[in-house]
């Protein structure tokens, strides 16, 4: 069965988000990323786009680079409206001046894509404290800040 005979394909090209401000955290790595194909097809369909990565690759060490300004460009050259953020979803005041920079640059927030990821890629026996903590805080609190920073804003919005 193809999405055709469903009707999915049709409902996929119609979907718009003109008018509507996006966050997409860890949205700056490189082909193939998902958080990078987040904020293309968002931007593709109107939104923009605050491209948020702190400049590390996966395995949080950096030893594949992500840079938000990057897919920023690729998105202007498209013809979209995005801004790259560098901040850290880790923390709430990090998470606080994420959705700041989509209200200073677009005066709002509407969409929130919970991305950031990172694994750092070593036997478990060899993690330090700090490295199992740095991933929590990432994976498990990171979109609980995010959430709890952009609610107000949406809630306000409806």
């Amino acid at each position: 069965m193809n999405n055709q005979n469903i009707g999915l394909e049709k409902d996929v090209e119609e979907l718009r988000f003109d008018g509507m401000v996006a966050i997409v955290t860890g949205a700056g790595g490189q082909e193939p990323s998902l958080g990078r194909a987040h904020a293309l097809f968002l931007a593709r369909r109107g939104a923009k786009v605050v491209v948020n990565d702190i400049g590390t690759g996966p395995d949080g060490r950096g030893e594949v680079p992500a840079s938000a300004a990057a897919v920023v460009e690729e998105i202007r050259a498209a013809g979209g409206v995005a801004v790259a953020d560098s901040h850290s979803v880790a923390t709430r005041e990090s998470a606080e001046a994420i959705v700041q920079t989509a209200l200073d640059s677009f005066g709002g927030v509407h969409i929130l894509i919970n991305n950031a990821g990172m694994a750092l890629l070593a036997p478990f026996d060899e993690l330090s404290d700090g490295d199992i903590c740095r991933m929590m805080d990432v994976h498990m609190m990171g979109p609980i800040w995010m959430c709890r920073a952009a609610w107000p804003h949406m809630k306000k919005q409806r």
